[in-house]
């Protein structure tokens, strides 16, 4: 999942170069809300699930958890 998200970030970034971890926080990547809802909404059509956007999602590990739990 982590390489997938990875490479979600690489095509909405045009940067081919990020590399992340569980621990990578959306203010390093320089996302902003409206970059994290965009990216939000591609993972939801990837993964085909639903993610509620909240102030707890501040690290890749964070969004990999409620994808996990989304999935059942």
């Amino acid at each position: 999942m982590l390489e997938r998200i990875e490479e979600i970030l690489r095509d909405y970034k045009g940067d081919n170069d990020i590399a992340v971890t569980r621990e990578t926080t959306f203010e390093s990547l320089e996302l902003d809300s409206l970059d994290t809802v965009e990216l939000v909404m591609n993972l939801e059509e990837e993964f085909e699930i639903t993610i509620e956007i909240d102030d707890g999602i501040k690290t890749i590990g964070d969004l990999m958890r409620i994808i996990e739990s989304a999935q059942g």
